[in-house]
């Protein structure tokens, strides 16, 4: 396994280049080991992807999961057997090196965290790749929301919830939820603008108090990094992707690969025309 360079992105906010630059280039980058940790507001005005490549036997009801929970798991692209490529997500897509971080489960549980995974993959496998509310967070801040886990550089906040996902064969599980805190105001907008993004969560699923979804502690998220609250903001909770990962531990395949929660896939497709195939 290569080492990794450290990440060109530390520190507060993205810089400029990174934020702008094509998505071949952030790919090219991760692949190189130039690029590690999270990829929210790179490669801004394209579709970011969850991802998760499990064995063939399994692909169908992966793919029924889905289907039956469109919020968590709003599936834009699927791979032929076999195949690491995603062309209709991007010509040069390789998805055993381009992704910033992989967790491996066997059997349910998280084994490894690595870097890639050309070593481990299997001529069965079938990749999974399901829109991440990255994708409209450039939205939300042309409309003047700000965002603090991009000023500050951070992963965002990730919670497991007591809302209950619909079962497919062996995939069944709570729903996870990423966090955002707004004033009720910005909440509001943000609820009409993400409304436009089937394919990247949609609206919200909670706003407000916490516990009613199942959440004990706001400031200890299962995924991501703790969250700072301003006075007169409320926490905004979405569907989130990582989602698959709880439903993967409650089936137990023998083996089965994700993107490590809050880095992406950078596809090719624009945000904005990704809005539109659902609308």
């Amino acid at each position: 396994m290569r080492p990794r360079q450290s990440s060109s992105v530390s520190g507060p906010g993205i810089p400029e280049a990174l934020r702008h630059a094509a998505p071949a280039e952030i790919r090219a980058r991760i692949r190189a080991g130039e690029l590690s940790g999270h990829t929210a507001g790179m490669a801004l005005g394209h579709l970011q992807g969850n991802v998760a490549i499990l064995p063939g036997d399994l692909a169908e009801d992966f793919f029924r999961f889905c289907q039956r929970n469109p919020r968590p798991c709003p599936l834009v692209g699927v791979s032929d057997r076999g195949d690491p490529g995603l062309p209709t997500l991007g010509a040069d897509i390789d998805i055993r090196t381009d992704l910033g971080g992989y967790n491996v489960f066997r059997n349910g549980k998280l084994v490894e965290e690595r870097e890639q995974i050309a070593d481990l993959w299997q001529d069965d496998f079938v990749t999974f790749v399901l829109g991440c509310s990255f994708s409209f967070e450039e939205a939300l801040m042309a409309e003047g929301i700000r965002l603090r886990h991009i000023e500050q550089n951070r992963t965002v906040s990730m919670y497991r919830t007591n809302i209950q996902t619909v079962p497919a064969g062996p995939f069944s599980g709570e729903m996870v939820v990423s966090m955002r805190p707004m004033t009720t105001r910005d909440a509001i907008r943000a609820v009409q603008i993400t409304g436009r993004f089937p394919d990247a969560h949609g609206t919200p699923v909670h706003l407000g108090e916490p516990a009613e979804i199942g959440i004990r502690d706001i400031s200890r998220p299962d995924w991501g990094d703790p969250t700072e609250f301003r006075p007169g903001e409320i926490p905004v909770f979405w569907a989130c992707g990582v989602t698959p990962q709880v439903a993967v531990r409650n089936a137990r395949p023998p083996i089965c690969i994700t993107h490590s929660p809050g880095r992406m896939l950078v596809t090719d497709i624009p945000v904005y025309a990704a809005a539109g195939r659902m609308t």
